[in-house]
């Protein structure tokens, strides 16, 4: 854990959160500023700056992440119409948390390219 990082407080439950979704290795919760109608972020509880940080001993919770991304997806009924998993990874792609995250998009039609 990063002692100031958003995320990591909102792992530890130090910051309110709508949680969506929880293990041991993750925590999902809505977007504060969502830009859908379903917009949850979905962390892993141990702090990695960005997704460029991740290496072989992190495949397990790499994969551990999409899989809770589309379970989230299906809970919230978004899975037929489609959603978008988005990770941004530096400032210029849009990182402003520098936890890594994804975002689970959906319940609208999504335009290409994005941004």
């Amino acid at each position: 854990m990063k002692e100031d990082c958003v995320f990591c407080k909102i792992a530890k439950k130090e910051i309110p959160a709508a949680i969506v979704y929880e293990d041991k290795d993750i925590i999902a919760f809505n977007d504060i500023k969502p830009q859908a109608p379903v917009h949850v972020i979905v962390i892993p509880k141990r702090h990695i700056d960005r997704v460029s940080d991740l290496s072989n001993e992190n495949t397990g919770l790499a994969g551990k992440l999409i899989i809770a991304s589309n379970s989230i997806a299906r809970e919230k009924g978004i899975v037929d119409g489609g959603y978008r998993m988005t990770i941004n990874c530096n400032r210029d792609a849009g990182q402003e948390v520098f936890h890594m995250h994804i975002h689970v998009l959906g319940g609208r039609k999504m335009g290409w390219p994005p941004g």
